[in-house]
């Protein structure tokens, strides 16, 4: 069974410091699109995210603080896999909490891990699909390495490349241009003009 790494720690700061995965997108936040889109393809999900748990307490998923500080997403990813090694899981999906469209064949075009997502070239670090037993060699990755770097990680794993086609299925919003884009994208098409 894979279960599902929500990422929701990011900083804000391009959007005044907010919670990104909480900024509505059409009738529904960012965070609900990401649920919505992996739910049907895997098991259990979490998210992860430091500070007041209590302001996802309306999504009714668990909600993972870092245990080890100041390490940057790998510090969630960690406790996400400690957190699927416990339910029984094999490997863990993550992806940004800002990423509202997300494929509905991530999993399946990420198995079997450990494998991470490309698109227009751009290698999207964060949306990767991990063998849960990597647990131990990130936590000897976060004691021994000060770059915390995600790509060296997944380097060391060995993991596979996995080209998704456009429009950019892990497109994230980091400012309120991305999120009109967002909105325009999301929008549906208007119909074509009658012909006479």
């Amino acid at each position: 069974m894979t279960a599902g790494l929500i990422l929701a720690g990011g900083a804000g700061r391009r959007m005044g410091g907010l919670d990104k995965p909480l900024l509505k997108l059409g009738d529904r936040t960012l965070l609900q699109h990401v649920i919505d889109r992996l739910a049907p393809q895997l098991g259990p999900l979490a998210l992860s995210a430091n500070g007041e748990p209590a302001r996802y307490a309306c999504y009714g998923l668990p909600v993972l603080a870092d245990e080890v500080p100041d390490q940057g997403p790998l510090a969630g990813l960690l406790r996400g896999l400690d957190w699927a090694a416990a339910a029984g899981c094999s490997t863990l999906v993550s992806v940004p909490g800002d990423t509202p469209f997300i494929p509905d064949n991530l999993l399946g075009a990420l198995s079997p891990a450990p494998a991470v997502a490309v698109s227009d070239g751009r290698r999207h670090h964060l949306v990767a699909h991990w063998p849960v037993e990597c647990r131990m060699d990130l936590r000897s990755f976060l004691a021994a390495d000060d770059r915390r770097s995600v790509f060296v990680f997944s380097r060391l794993l060995g993991m596979r490349e996995v080209e998704f086609g456009l429009p950019d299925p892990f497109f994230n919003i980091n400012t309120p241009d991305d999120l009109a884009a967002a909105a325009e994208r999301l929008a549906p098409s208007p119909p074509a003009p009658a012909r006479g």
